[in-house]
C-alpha cells in the first residue's frame, strides 16, 4: 500500500468527479439509506391529521419532491455544499400534533373543509412562517458566529446522540421478520468490512447490495409462501400495478389550499414550530461537523455553518409552499452512507438529488421503493445510525479525556439527551387514534402560556438539542480545562478559509472518474 493510500479511506472526496454513470448509481443508493425515515415522517403526521390514502400516497410523493429540490439548493451557492442530502425531521413533529391537537370539527365546519385539509394547511402555513427565522438567523450569520460556543466536547456527545436517539426505529423494524432483517444486516457487514478489500463493486456499492440481498430474500419468502400476507416482510405486488405511470400533482404549490395566514391558531403553531426549528438547526450543525469530518474535509467555517441553515430555511419555506406537513433538514442517515460506500462526492448527491425529482413523477418506479421491506429497512439503521454515533465519539480524541471536568460535561450531556426526551415527547396513539400529549401542560388550549409550554415541550423532546444546550451551557461556565484540553486549538487550526482552499485545490486537481488510493 502506497504513502498516499494509508493517509486517506474516502475513495471518492467531497470535490472529486466520478463519472455521471457511477454518480447516478451512487446517488440512488444515498438516498435509499434515507427512503425509510422519509416514508415514516407523512406515515406519523398523515395518520395524525387522518388523510386518506389516496391523499397519504400524495402526501409521500410531494416529501420525495422536496427532498431533491432542498438537496440542489444545498449544493448550490445558497448552501454550504457539503455531500448532505435533505429531508424530512423528526424535530417538527411535536409543534405540529400541537397544531393538529388546536383544530377541531368545528374549525373544520366553519371552513367548509374536511378537517384533514384544514390541518396540513395550518402546519404548512407555521412551517412557512417559521421558516423566515431560520433564513434570517442562516444569512445574517448569526449561527456562524454561535460556533465560537462549540467546541469537539459538546458536538462530539450531540452527533452520537443523532445516532443514538434513532435506537427505537431500528431494533423495532428488524423485529417485524428476524431473518430477513439479520440477513440484510449480514451482508452489510460482510459487502462494506470484508469483502470491500477485495472488490471495488463491493467498495463502493455496500448499501445497495446489502438492500438488494435482503429485498431478493423477501421476494423469494413471498413467492414460495414462506412470508405470509401481512408480515413486515411481505413484498406487496398491488402496489406497483395500481400505481399510475406519471403524476405531476407532487409539484404542485398548495395543492391542498391556501393557509389562513389570519388564523391564531396558526401563529401560535408558528411559534411553537420556532421550537423545532431550534432543534433541527443544532442537529443540522452536528450534521456539518460529522459530515466534514467523515468525508475527511477540514472543520466547516462560521460562513458555511451560515448558509448551511439559510439554505435549510429556504428548503422549509418551499416545504411548505408545497405543502408536505414537515419542515426539511440535513439527513443523517446519508452521513453514515458515507462512512460505508466511502464516497462523499457532491456530484454523487446532486445525481441522487436529480434522480428524486423524477421518482414522484414516474408513479411505477416510485411504487417500486415502496416495496421495500420495512425490517431491511431496520437492518440499515443499525448500521448507518451506529456510524454516525461512532463519527460522534471520533470527535473526542482531541479532547483530554484524562480532565474529569471533561468526562463530567460529557457524561451529563449524554445522559440528558438520552432520559429527559422520553417525559416530553408527543405521539400519536394508533390504538386510540389520538395525540398523546407530552408532559408540559399549562393553561388551555392557545393561552400563551400554553404556547410557551409546547415551545419547551418541543426542545425537550429532541435529543440532540437536549445534549447540545447542555454541553455549551457546561463547556463554556465550568472551569478546569484549558482551550487546547477542550480540543478548540485543533479546531481553530483546521477551521479556516485557507484549509477549504487547500482541500477543494486538491480535490478539483483529480481527474474525472478518477478515484483517490486507499
Amino acid at each position: 500500500m502506497s504513502e498516499q493510500a494509508a493517509d486517506h479511506w474516502i475513495v471518492y472526496p467531497i470535490g472529486s468527479k466520478p463519472t455521471w454513470p457511477m454518480a447516478v448509481l451512487l446517488g440512488i443508493q444515498q438516498y435509499l439509506t434515507m427512503f425509510g425515515a422519509t416514508v415514516l415522517i407523512p406515515f406519523i403526521v398523515g395518520g395524525a391529521m387522518g388523510l386518506p390514502p389516496a391523499e397519504l400516497a400524495l402526501l409521500i410523493s410531494t416529501i420525495f419532491f422536496c427532498s431533491g429540490i432542498c438537496t440542489l439548493i444545498q449544493q448550490s451557492p445558497l448552501g454550504n455544499r457539503l455531500p448532505i442530502i435533505q429531508g424530512g425531521t423528526f424535530s417538527f413533529l411535536g409543534p405540529t400534533f400541537a397544531i393538529i391537537f388546536l383544530l377541531t370539527a368545528k374549525d373544520a365546519t366553519a371552513a367548509g373543509i374536511p378537517l384533514w385539509q384544514l390541518r396540513i394547511q395550518e402546519v404548512s402555513g407555521a412551517i412557512m412562517i417559521a421558516s423566515v427565522v431560520e433564513i434570517f438567523l442562516g444569512y445574517s450569520g448569526i449561527m456562524g458566529h454561535a460556533k465560537k460556543l462549540i467546541s469537539p466536547i459538546v458536538i462530539g456527545p450531540t452527533i452520537a446522540m443523532i445516532g443514538l436517539a434513532l435506537f427505537g426505529i431500528g431494533a423495532p423494524w428488524m423485529a417485524g421478520n428476524w431473518i430477513i432483517s439479520l440477513i440484510t444486516l449480514t451482508a452489510m457487514i460482510l459487502y462494506s468490512q470484508v469483502f470491500s478489500h477485495k472488490s471495488k463493486v463491493f467498495m463502493l456499492f455496500p448499501v445497495l447490495l446489502a438492500i438488494a440481498t435482503g429485498w431478493l430474500c423477501s421476494l423469494i419468502g413471498t413467492v414460495t409462501g414462506w412470508i405470509p400476507v401481512g408480515n413486515a416482510a411481505y413484498l406487496n405486488p398491488g402496489l406497483i400495478s395500481s400505481a399510475p405511470w406519471f403524476s405531476f400533482a407532487p409539484m404542485m404549490p398548495f395543492k391542498w389550499g391556501m393557509p389562513n395566514f389570519g388564523s391564531t391558531t396558526l401563529w401560535a403553531g408558528a411559534l411553537g414550530m420556532l421550537a423545532g426549528y431550534l432543534a433541527s438547526m443544532i442537529e443540522s450543525i452536528g450534521d456539518y461537523y460529522a459530515c466534514a469530518r467523515i468525508a475527511e474535509a477540514p472543520v466547516p467555517t462560521g460562513k458555511m455553518i451560515s448558509r448551511g441553515l439559510g439554505a435549510e430555511g429556504l428548503g422549509c419555506l418551499i416545504a411548505g409552499v408545497l405543502q408536505t406537513a414537515n419542515g426539511t433538514t440535513s439527513y443523517s442517515e446519508n452521513i453514515g452512507s458515507i462512512g460505508l460506500t466511502k464516497v462523499a462526492s457532491r456530484r454523487v448527491v446532486i445525481a441522487g438529488a436529480v434522480v428524486m425529482l423524477f421518482i414522484p413523477i414516474i408513479g411505477k418506479f416510485g411504487a417500486l421503493l415502496a416495496t421495500l421491506p420495512q425490517p431491511v429497512v431496520g437492518a440499515m439503521f443499525v448500521a448507518l445510525f451506529g456510524m454516525i454515533a461512532s463519527v460522534g465519539l471520533s470527535n473526542l480524541q482531541i479532547v483530554n479525556l484524562n480532565n474529569s471536568r471533561n468526562l463530567f460535561i460529557i457524561g451529563i450531556s449524554f445522559f440528558a439527551g438520552l432520559s429527559v426526551p422520553f417525559w416530553f415527547t408527543p405521539h400519536f396513539d394508533v390504538g386510540t387514534q389520538k395525540i398523546v400529549s407530552g408532559a408540559i401542560s399549562w393553561g388551555t388550549s392557545g393561552d400563551l402560556a400554553n404556547i410557551l409550554g409546547n415551545f419547551l415541550q418541543a426542545i425537550l423532546s429532541t435529543g440532540m438539542a437536549v445534549t447540545a444546550l447542555i454541553g455549551i451551557l457546561l463547556d463554556n461556565t465550568l472551569p478546569g480545562a484549558t482551550r487546547a484540553e477542550r480540543g478548540l486549538e485543533v479546531w481553530e487550526t483546521e477551521a479556516s478559509d485557507e484549509a477549504w482552499e487547500k482541500a477543494e485545490a486538491e480535490w478539483s486537481a483529480m481527474a474525472e472518474g478518477e478515484m483517490r488510493p486507499v
